[in-house]
């Protein structure tokens, strides 16, 4: 028996939570400079494997997923995090399915279905309860970049459900179209916010390597395959187990989590799961 997209979709989230545990034995590399290696290193790896080109339209419609999906995703992402810190960056990030559900409406005029509602409110509580602490600060560039990455993010996870494959290619080749763009629009934006590239050291070589193959290259190839198979709107209820994946590590390294994170762990798993069961009309949209 195969496992679902759902479940297979489930792993990326889950692997991208261990990223910050990544992230802090890249040092002196900078965030944005992270961000343009994985993508474009998983592209051109992705790429060399599926050996396909984009034709036609798909041309411009892979430069732009890529380029909402990756490259202005990746840069306002960092961006926010770094004026807001992590835990209100994250809270942003989980509007993201109720803006999802927000752009069906006007766009499709599909009413959202009650479980899709349901567990995306259940699931921005619980991201809010696990992250936001007394230190979160706000200002008005964190603010508006963590929206506009949100916003990126959502459109093109909506432009690549409704797009779907394109004839004679796979899910692979599009995904590395995706990152490609992604990565090479990243690379000008991390040599002005981070300078040039630090030389690393051959130890920090394979945690740059599984950031770029799994965090990156495998992470995404199930999560597009999810959106593909299933739709928008049930794969981004699953981006909730990124950050509940990251304060997992954090309680394996011995760091308590108050009755808040507990609370706020355990609303994350009821939004999955009841995320896991669409309303019909959500589905076949996509179908």
């Amino acid at each position: 028996m195969k496992p679902s997209p759902l479940l297979l979709a489930s792993l990326a989230p889950i692997i991208w939570g261990t990223s910050y545990v990544v992230l802090e034995h890249l040092h002196p590399l900078g965030p944005t400079s992270v961000a343009a290696l994985r993508a474009l290193g998983a592209g051109l790896l992705l790429l060399a494997l599926v050996r396909q080109w984009p034709r036609g339209e798909w041309w411009w419609k892979s430069a732009l997923l890529g380029a909402l999906n990756f490259g202005l995703f990746f840069s306002t992402l960092f961006i926010s995090a770094a004026h807001l810190g992590g835990g209100l960056a994250a809270t942003l990030g989980a509007l993201g399915p109720l803006l999802i559900l927000a752009f069906n409406f006007a766009a499709l005029r599909q009413s959202p279905g009650p479980a899709a509602l349901k567990a995306g409110v259940l699931g921005l509580l619980g991201v809010a309860l696990l992250v936001m602490g007394p230190g979160a600060h706000a200002n008005a560039i964190g603010l508006i970049t963590g929206v506009l990455s949100v916003v990126a993010a959502s459109g093109g996870y909506l432009l690549a459900g409704a797009w779907g494959t394109p004839p004679g290619a796979s899910l692979l080749a599009l995904t590395a179209w995706q990152l490609c763009w992604g990565g090479a629009l990243l690379v000008p934006v991390a040599w002005w916010l981070d300078g040039p590239l630090p030389s690393l050291t051959p130890a920090q070589l394979p945690w740059l390597a599984y950031l770029i193959v799994v965090g990156t290259a495998v992470a995404y190839a199930l999560w597009f395959r999810g959106i593909r198979d299933t739709s928008p709107v049930q794969v981004s209820l699953l981006t909730r187990l990124s950050p509940a994946t990251a304060i997992a590590l954090d309680l394996l390294n011995g760091r308590p989590l108050g009755a808040a994170q507990w609370t706020g762990l355990g609303l994350i798993a009821l939004s999955v799961l009841v995320g896991s069961w669409p309303s019909r009309p959500a589905r076949a949209a996509y179908n």
